[in-house]
């Protein structure tokens, strides 16, 4: 009868139990909630593998619990870990969830933190979603040890021997070598370390010349672009350009014949040349405008102003001085003078009858000017145009008038040297 009560308990147990969708024992209430609804908030987080997480597993912030795991499910080929944090957490929206492990055999518990550059301003809240680009695991025991196992028996273990036994032969009796190398190895790092500033500094223009080739970027491109033709022009002109330094080679050999050959002479038409170097180098300012005058001879170097085109524009100051015949000069002074200059002119067959003529008539009027002796103290042309010069601005300047041509002299007689006005004044005229 005992045994069927139990039966019947059990049985009423097992409806009651499916009819109000029991899931298990995760559904039962358990004891140790961090957090409660009210003041928390909830987040879920994907990761590839939640390994052994489950529901109450602890959700810390810098080794801080702040919260724990409400549920794990699947969804599609990821676990979905939904957690409840609570509300005085503060991290940003784009905060970085890791299942971590307390110590070597400890429990499991998933690590909120924020990232090491976060560019978000917003705050982690209720319902957001940390998506499986911020979400990992960190290494697990069993990884741990089965890289070592893989390295122990199928990695490089086994050559250490070899490498520590080659070292130990070749150090073997060169230690003197080896401290030497070690100390060199010390002087040139302590070298470089000396320099740093020197290899920064290279360093920043070399990034300098990079940067400018990178902003002419394009004009580099164009003169590739150009390059090509003339390389094309090059290779058409392969065969010239051969023959060509092959024949410049023949004459370097020819030049260099002909230098040895005249070395002696030429070395003694430098030293020849050396006292007019040394003359022309002691000239000193002098050679330059001495230079410039000589490539313009005859005309001075300013004559380039006064040509214009086809004509020129030039002004001659010319002086002459008057001196008589009997002096060596040109002005006559005396009819006798006038014969001797006609006569030694291409005139002279025509001027030779009029010598007697002269003659005669210096006989008859021997009171005329021309007539009496060039050497005669203030008569002749000449004294006659300086005394007009001077006398006559003379006078004007006094005031007193001109001496009336034929007046007669104090005792009576006329002045037998009356004074050739018109003839100074032509000769002021003629000659400026």
């Amino acid at each position: 009868m005992r045994h069927k009560l139990n039966a019947v308990v059990l049985l009423a147990l097992a409806v009651l139990l499916s009819g109000c969708g029991f899931g298990g024992v995760y559904d039962l209430p358990l004891p140790g909630k961090v957090v409660d609804r009210q003041g928390s908030f909830e987040v879920r987080a994907d990761f590839a593998d939640a390994l052994n997480v489950v529901p109450r597993t602890a959700v810390m912030v810098a080794d801080v619990p702040v919260g724990q795991v409400e549920s794990v499910s699947r969804v599609g080929w990821k676990a979905r870990v939904t957690m409840r944090v609570r509300k005085d957490v503060d991290l940003p929206d784009d905060a970085r969830a890791q299942i971590r492990q307390t110590s070597l055999l400890g429990e499991k518990f998933i690590e909120l933190a924020a990232p090491e550059k976060s560019s978000s301003t917003g705050r982690l809240g209720d319902g957001d979603v940390i998506g499986m680009d911020r979400t990992g695991l960190n290494p697990e025991v069993e990884d741990v040890l089965g890289a070592l196992s893989m390295l122990l028996t199928g990695g490089g273990i086994g050559q250490l021997q070899t490498i520590t036994h080659e070292l130990n032969a070749m150090m073997n009796g060169r230690t003197g070598e080896m401290k030497s190398l070690l100390k060199r190895l010390e002087t040139f790092t302590g070298t470089i370390d000396g320099q740093r500033g020197d290899i920064i500094a290279a360093m920043e223009s070399i990034d300098g010349l990079s940067a400018t080739l990178v902003s002419e970027k394009g004009t580099i491109d164009t003169a590739l672009k150009r390059i090509g033709p003339a390389v094309d022009v090059l290779r058409d002109q392969h065969a010239e350009l051969v023959k060509m330094l092959t024949e410049l080679d023949k004459l370097g050999a020819v030049g260099t014949r002909v230098i040895d050959e005249t070395k002696d002479d030429l070395v003694a038409e430098l030293r020849h040349l050396e006292p007019v170097l040394r003359e022309l180098a002691n000239t000193g300012d002098a050679l330059v405008p001495g230079a410039v005058a000589a490539a313009s001879y005859p005309f001075p170097i300013d004559a380039a102003r006064a040509i214009h085109g086809d004509f020129a524009n030039v002004i001659f100051s010319m002086q002459i001085k008057l001196k008589p015949v009997s002096e060596g000069g040109l002005l006559p002074t005396t009819l006798q003078d006038l014969e001797t200059l006609c006569k030694g002119l291409p005139t002279a067959p025509l001027c030779a009858p009029a010598g007697d003529a002269i003659d005669q008539l210096c006989s008859l009027l021997g009171s005329l000017p021309l007539c009496r002796q060039s050497d005669a103290a203030g008569t002749g042309l000449t004294s006659g145009i300086a005394g007009l010069g001077t006398g006559q601005e003379t006078q004007q300047q006094s005031g007193a008038s001109p001496p009336d041509e034929g007046k007669a002299s104090p005792d009576g007689a006329p002045d037998p040297s009356p004074q050739p006005n018109w003839l100074s004044g032509w000769l002021k005229g003629v000659l400026g």
